[in-house]
């Protein structure tokens, strides 16, 4: 339940419209749900945090997923499904009618059948150094996409042809936020936060030859960075990436819209 349907509920008992006891059934599993004793559903995230719960699928069965999309969805809200398998996304697609597998990003969004989004704010930017880091930058796109944010990609622009890169500074600019996806030495990070003036959260991805680490090389080397404003989350971790870019973009955005900028 959301913060629109929450305030709208009570102003419905306030006025006489609904009775104190239908609500109490509506909020029965305020603020969690236990979910056959096998997850407990953070019903009130999307009021503490904005957005719902999200659905880590790895490790789960695609019935435990579904059974908890199922309950999600009851409460009106969107449903990110992350991590997915292609046998569970589709299980998913077939059983709610507008889920939306991503089998780049191995994501499944499903909205509510009357659910009203707002429009897009800001810009989020997603750019890969290569095109072996698309899925992990996909999965941040998805996730900023689904969250409010208006969302561009700019893939296979690493340092290697970094004149690939100096062709989009005019976009890299006018992004509110900037996501870098990077495997190998993950150079690419510093170097876009060279550029701009934005907050860049560089996502280190397991992409590379044996002395990468799986990502390591490139983790310690956005840790690193001599460019200031670069944030970095863990390897691989687009969601993550993804959810704090539009966070940031929607403080940015908001404050924009209310003329507090500069002053």
């Amino acid at each position: 339940m959301n913060t629109e349907l929450l305030r709208q509920l009570l102003d419905d008992v306030a006025s006489g419209k609904v009775r104190s006891d239908h609500a109490l059934s509506q909020l029965k599993d305020f603020p969690f749900e236990d979910v056959g004793g096998f997850a407990h559903v953070d019903h009130h995230r999307v009021l503490r945090r904005g957005f719902p719960e999200t659905i880590f699928c790895e490790g789960k069965t695609s019935t435990q997923t579904i059974q908890i999309a199922e309950r999600i969805l009851e409460k009106k809200v969107i449903v990110l499904a992350t991590r997915i398998d292609k046998d569970t996304a589709e299980e998913m697609v077939a059983r709610f009618d507008n889920a939306e597998h991503d089998e780049i990003a191995h994501t499944v969004t499903i909205r509510p059948v009357d659910y009203k989004a707002d429009p897009k704010k800001g810009l989020v930017l997603i750019v890969s150094a290569g095109t072996s880091d698309i899925p992990v930058a996909r999965e941040a796109a998805v996730t900023a996409g689904v969250m409010g944010a208006h969302v561009e990609t700019i893939f296979d622009v690493g340092v290697a042809g970094i004149h690939r890169l100096l062709s989009h500074t005019k976009r890299l600019r006018e992004a509110e936020v900037i996501v870098v996806v990077a495997g190998m030495e993950g150079a690419l990070a510093s170097v876009v936060g060279g550029l701009v003036e934005s907050p860049v959260i560089a996502v280190p991805t397991s992409v590379g030859y044996g002395a990468s680490f799986q990502g390591l090389s490139a983790l310690l080397t956005m840790l690193n960075s001599c460019a200031s404003g670069v944030l970095v989350v863990n390897i691989d971790n687009g969601y993550g990436a993804g959810y704090a870019a539009a966070l940031i973009n929607q403080r940015s955005s908001n404050s924009h819209s209310n003329g507090q900028i500069g002053t």
